[in-house]
């Protein structure tokens, strides 16, 4: 028996409410969008036909009320319900809460969603339908000969709700931090642990699954380059698994969907060696955020089989073919260089060039863009910090991982920072191109190294010039004076202008510059002739190379594209109020947050590394530590309360 969807609500927001937007309006079905106060502006909202307010910011009080969304979906006539993922899309009770109301549930069986919901009783399904799993083991019975161990929420994923313990003094504080983390992101504190394992490789397989007995293993995806038990870099076809291994890792897919009678779009994870080996971790009863690989090298619309599969038709009895290779890399708002601090403000320009196609496979090899942002759009700090996804599809790995990473590369991301830098270093990595890719990879090439700039100190200088040049182009043609000539110059000989920058890694750059007759004069610059200036571009000539650099201004901003690298500076003023100068040692808040958890006291001696407390933002918790060993001096806040960025958080005097 078939039904027919007219009207479709999606519970979520971003890129995935986009996502399922487009496939809809491909297929004729009328969209309805929910939205926070915090995403009234968003363009999920503005792309929907209808959009219904849920009165709030926080999760808690929006995304996660299945009770408003489904009075949503009825209030906006709508007769269907696509959660995406994350929020309420792998919750039973808001699955039966849909379908009791009379709208179509495009999504597993409620039952089936409980059935994987708790982490330890999939295990134990997985066991008995002959999936290899890792055996669950009780917090409150690890001993040291179980460690390094792994905290795990039993609801939920997306790496939200975990810790790693390798001692087991931490593994109170471990267990405290991840049930109160999953708490907040899924409304259950229930947490496990089991075996960790220190290095492996994230194998998934992609399923599909109609109500008439066909389960599809659509293809598998390698996720292994993961911060914070978070995907960054997902790609299809994995570079570990051959035909054998494939053909395993299909049957105990296939094995677990028909364990608990799956129907729709479903991933199952799988931890695997480099012998071939694997175990069972997890079955995500929706569809994936790294979905789009699976759709370019498959040539299949993922979204439009759940929109048909949720209608009751049937699915061909084989999956279509692979073909070719994909990488898809999560652009995230965050600072991989300082603990992966996720990072909230004005996105002012988004582009990335060479896009192909948006929400949908590319008609041949390029560039796809699935992105929740746009010019001008605010991150906020109540949801995940992702701003897109960029996706390459190729007829080989390592020309797909070069097209991806040039694209990266050149896009404009103007305004709050990013990962760029360390996603464009991953995909140029030797090791990445050999295909040597487990969980351990950033930690073994280690951070600082992957998360370095594209720009170096040469190219960061030489843009400084270019800003600098730039602005005195912009004066010049805001002045209306001067007869044309170019600011700075003089008839006589006169001391070099000056400009400074603080780059984004704290560096600072002065230049020093005089424009005369004869051009560009800088003692700093003795091989660079400037062949054009304009407010907006720069054309350099470095030791008989010309350069193009590309300039922007915000407010407190300004960024220059080059070949030579992306370039974030801010202007130093001439004068600075000493008021506004923070005392040494001060931790200040890196983005806007409620303070969680108070570890320490005022007057309490700490060490270098230690937790003073910890702040919750975009649904993560985050550990602020002392920089050195010293002495907690001030301590101005207190649990429960909301801080801003840049609020001071703590004042630890150092023995230096």
């Amino acid at each position: 028996m078939t039904t027919v969807i007219e009207n479709l609500l999606v519970a979520n927001r971003g890129e995935i409410a986009l996502r399922i937007f487009r496939s809809c309006r491909d297929a004729g079905i009328g969209t309805v969008a929910v939205y926070s106060d915090a995403d009234a502006a968003a363009p999920h909202v503005e792309a929907a036909d209808a959009a219904i307010r849920l009165p709030g910011d926080a999760p808690a009080q929006t995304y996660l009320r299945a009770d408003a969304i489904v009075a949503a979906a009825t209030s906006a006539g709508a007769d269907a319900v696509h959660p995406g993922y994350g929020f309420l899309s792998e919750n039973a009770d808001f699955a039966r809460a849909v379908t009791g109301a009379g709208l179509t549930w495009v999504g597993p069986p409620a039952e089936a969603i409980e059935a994987m919901g708790s982490k330890v009783e999939a295990k134990r399904i997985m066991a008995d339908a002959g999936v290899p799993v890792l055996p669950e083991l009780d917090p409150r019975e690890v001993t040291e000969s179980d460690l390094p161990v792994l905290v795990k929420a039993s609801a939920g994923g997306g790496g939200r709700g975990m810790r790693v313990v390798r001692e087991l003094r931490e593994l109170e504080s471990a267990v405290d931090s991840a049930s109160a983390e999953a708490a907040s992101a899924f409304g259950d504190p229930t947490v496990f642990c089991e075996r960790y394992l220190e290095t492996g490789r994230h194998i998934e397989v992609q399923l599909m699954a109609d109500t008439h007995g066909t389960v599809w293993a659509v293809g598998e995806r390698e996720c292994s380059i993961q911060r914070r038990h978070q995907k960054v870099v997902e790609e299809a076809p994995s570079p570990l698994v051959d035909d054998a291994m494939r053909q395993r890792l299909f049957e105990a897919a296939r094995a677990a969907a028909r364990a608990i009678g799956y129907v729709g779009a479903g991933t199952v994870e799988f931890l695997a060696t480099p012998s071939g080996e694997f175990h069972f971790l997890e079955m995500n009863t929706r569809l994936q955020v790294e979905h789009p690989v699976t759709e370019c090298t498959t040539g299949t619309d993922l979204v439009e089989l759940q929109l048909r599969i949720a209608q009751g038709h049937a699915l061909p009895s084989e999956p279509p073919a692979p073909s070719g290779h994909a990488i898809e890399v999560r652009l995230y708002a965050e600072d991989p260089a300082q603990g992966w601090t996720p990072r909230s403000g004005p996105l002012h320009r988004f582009a990335v060039p060479g896009v192909t196609a948006e929400f949908a496979v590319p008609s041949r090899h390029g560039i796809r863009l699935d992105s929740g942002v746009t010019d001008g759009t605010v991150v906020s700090v109540h949801y995940d910090p992702m701003l897109a996804k960029v996706i390459a599809w190729g007829p080989d790995r390592r020309s797909t991982a070069r097209m991806l990473a040039a694209a990266l590369a050149k896009a404009r991301v103007h305004g709050v920072g990013t990962n760029r830098d360390l996603l464009v270093n991953v995909l140029r990595h030797p090791a990445f191109l050999e295909g040597d890719t487990d969980t351990a990879f950033l930690d073994r090439h280690g951070i600082d190294t992957l998360s370095a700039p594209l720009a170096d100190e040469r190219a960061v200088r030489l843009s400084s010039l270019a800003a600098a040049l730039a602005d005195a182009a912009r004066n010049r043609a805001e002045a209306g004076v001067l007869g044309g000539l170019p600011s700075g110059w003089r008839n006589v000989a006169a001391p070099p202008q000056r400009k400074s920058y603080t780059a984004s890694d704290g560096s600072h750059h002065e230049v020093r510059y005089r424009l005369g007759r004869d051009g560009l004069w800088s003692p700093d610059f003795t091989d660079v002739t400037l062949v054009g200036a304009k407010p907006e571009r720069v054309v350099l000539e470095i030791a008989g190379v010309r350069r193009r650099f590309d300039v922007a201004r915000y407010p407190g901003l300004v960024t220059v594209d080059s070949p030579l690298g992306p370039v974030s500076l801010a202007p130093v003023p001439r004068f600075t109020d000493p008021d506004a100068e923070l005392a040494a040692g001060s931790l200040v808040a890196p983005m806007p947050g409620t303070v969680v958890r108070v570890a320490v006291s005022q007057g309490e001696r700490v060490r270098a590394g230690e937790a003073l407390l910890f702040l919750e933002a975009m649904k993560m918790e985050h550990r602020i530590a002392a920089p050195a060993d010293g002495v907690v001096a001030q301590l101005p806040v207190s649990v429960g309360q909301q801080v801003e960025l840049g609020a001071v958080l703590a004042v630890v005097n150092t023995e230096e």
